[in-house]
C-alpha cells in the first residue's frame, strides 16, 4: 500500500510559525506536551512491552492508532510486524509525526491521516487491532475514550483486539492538612483580608498532583471498571457507591482517585497503575478536598457515592459529585460538586 502523508491546509502554520493563539486552539501541536508523555517511562514503556513483546499478535495484522500524536505507538506496532498501520490525529503534531516516521524507515508501513475520526476517510476499512493512549487525568478528563469506542464500532474486525483493553478507577481518602492549608484555607485570610468567596471555588476544583502513600488513611475502593471491548459511550456517565475502611486513627482532608490500566490480551499480562503506591506517571493522582476535616479511627467506614458525567457545555470537562458520611458518626451525608475543566 502506498504511503499517504497527512493532508494539510495551505494556510496552516508550520511548527516554526505557530503562535500562542495557534497553540491555544491546538495544545497538542506543541512538542512539549509530547515530550512529557514520551518521557513517562511507565506509560510509554508499558505500551512498548505490550506491543513489542507480543509479535504473534501483530505479525501480518492491520492496526489503527487513534490519536497517534508523534507516532510512537504506530512505530511500535510496525516494529512488532504489523502489515500496515494507520495513525489518525486532528492535531498539527501529525506533520512532525510524518517526518519522524519517514526518518525511521516506516514510510511504506505507516499511513498518517489528519482529521477527526468521525469525519475521516481511512485507507483501510477494517482493522485487526486498535491501539490508543486515550487516558486523561482522573482517567476520563479530556480523554478520547468515546472516540476509541467509536473506532471500535466502526472499524474493528469481529474478535479484534484493543490495546489497552481494561481500565479501573479507584478512590481512597487522605490526610493532607499542610497542602490543604496552602491551597484552600489560604483564602480565609489574605494579608488580613477575607477572600473566602474564592475558597469555595478552589474547593470545587480537583487538584492533580502526586500524593505520598503515607498520606493514604483508608483502603482503596474500586469505583469504575471499563472493558473497552464491550463498553458503551453511555457508560462514561456513572454513579458508583463506595465504602472506605479506615486503616488508622487520623484525619481526612480529601478523597484521592487514580486508575490502573491493563493489556489483558497479551501473552504475559502488561499493566500499570497511576496510584500513590506506584512509580510516578504524568497522570499523577486527583485530589478532591472536603469542606470539613473528618476525624476517623481505625476500623471506621466512610460510605458514599461518586457520580461522574461529561459537562453539558464541554464534554471533555467533567462534572463530579461526591456524597459521603462516616458510618455511625452521622446520619447526614455531606455532598459536594466538583468540576474538572
Amino acid at each position: 500500500m502506498a504511503s499517504a502523508g497527512p493532508s494539510t491546509a495551505n494556510d496552516a502554520p508550520t511548527a516554526l510559525d505557530m503562535t500562542s493563539r495557534d497553540y491555544y486552539a491546538d495544545s497538542y501541536a506543541h512538542f512539549g506536551i509530547h515530550e512529557e508523555m514520551l518521557k513517562d517511562s511507565v506509560r510509554t514503556g508499558s505500551y512498548r512491552s505490550a506491543i513489542i513483546n507480543n509479535p504473534h499478535l501483530f505479525k501480518g495484522k492491520t492496526v489503527l492508532d487513534v490519536g497517534c500524536g508523534t507516532g510512537i505507538l504506530s512505530m511500535f506496532a510496525a516494529k512488532a510486524g504489523a502489515k500496515h498501520v494507520v495513525g489518525i490525529d486532528m492535531s498539527n503534531i501529525i506533520d512532525q509525526a510524518q517526518k519522524i516516521i519517514e526518518a525511521n524507515g516506516f514510510k511504506d508501513t505507516i499511513t498518517l491521516v489528519k482529521g477527526k475520526l468521525e469525519e475521516a476517510d481511512l485507507p483501510i476499512k477494517e482493522f485487526d487491532i486498535i491501539i490508543s493512549e486515550w487516558m486523561g487525568y482522573f482517567l476520563l478528563y479530556e480523554s478520547m475514550l468515546d472516540t476509541v469506542l467509536l473506532a471500535r464500532d466502526k472499524y474493528l474486525k469481529k474478535d479484534g483486539l484493543i490495546f489497552p483493553d481494561t481500565a479501573t478507577l479507584y478512590l481512597a481518602a487522605i490526610e493532607d492538612q499542610d497542602y490543604k492549608d496552602e491551597k484552600i484555607n489560604f483564602w480565609d485570610n489574605v494579608y488580613g483580608f477575607d477572600y473566602s468567596c474564592i475558597k469555595d471555588i478552589a474547593l470545587r476544583e480537583p487538584l492533580v498532583d502526586t500524593v505520598e502513600l503515607k498520606a493514604v488513611v483508608t483502603n482503596p475502593c474500586l469505583i469504575k471498571h471499563i472493558d473497552l471491548l464491550t463498553a458503551k459511550k453511555e457508560d462514561l456517565t456513572f454513579s458508583s457507591p463506595f465504602s472506605l475502611s479506615c486503616t488508622r486513627n487520623d484525619y481526612i482532608h480529601a478523597f484521592l482517585a487514580w486508575f490502573d490500566i491493563s493489556f489483558e490480551c497479551t501473552h504475559k499480562k502488561v499493566k500499570f497503575s497511576t496510584g500513590p503506591h506506584a512509580q510516578y506517571t504524568h497522570w499523577k493522582q486527583t485530589v478532591f478536598y472536603t469542606p470539613e476535616t473528618l476525624t476517623i479511627s481505625e476500623g471506621d467506614v466512610i460510605s458514599g457515592t461518586l457520580t461522574c458525567a461529561p459537562n453539558a457545555r464541554n464534554n471533555r470537562d467533567l462534572d463530579i459529585a461526591i456524597s459521603y458520611k462516616v458510618e455511625g458518626h452521622s446520619e447526614q451525608e455531606t455532598a459536594i460538586q466538583y468540576k474538572m475543566s
